[in-house]
């Protein structure tokens, strides 16, 4: 009876240790400090569209260089085309920051604001864990 009772404290001590390891936080998952950025741009009118589209497309190829960048995907709306969608990932906020700091992203916002028929509406994300 005595090794009985040894072995079943030994098997839940070992149960409670594999349990207690897939609970922590830690352990589960690592944090993922990624930051999603989505960002809805309208520009007006047909001209503003097809002048927009090649910036946007350039500004694209930049950011992608920008440190930090993990994806940097332009779209556009198949019917109203002067409408356009920015996704973005980065490794972390400050990364993101730095972008948004750094000259290229300036001198295309810059250049974008007579266009725009709209403010950006540029909204951040996190994973849920």
């Amino acid at each position: 009876m005595r090794l009985v009772n040894k072995k079943f404290t030994i098997a839940a001590a070992l149960a409670a240790t594999v349990f207690i390891g897939f609970c922590s936080p830690a352990a589960a998952q690592e944090v993922d400090e990624k930051l999603y950025v989505v960002t809805h741009v309208d520009v007006l009118g047909p001209n503003g569209a097809a002048e927009a589209a090649q910036m946007l497309h350039q500004f694209a190829a930049d950011s992608r260089n920008d440190r930090g960048s993990v994806r940097f995907e332009v779209l556009r709306d198949p019917v109203r085309l002067n409408h356009f969608t920015i996704v973005e990932v980065w490794q972390t906020r400050q990364d993101f920051e730095s972008h948004l700091a750094a000259g290229h992203t300036k001198a295309f916002r810059e250049k974008l604001q007579p266009l725009l028929g709209s403010p950006f509406d540029e909204r951040l994300h996190k994973l849920l864990p």
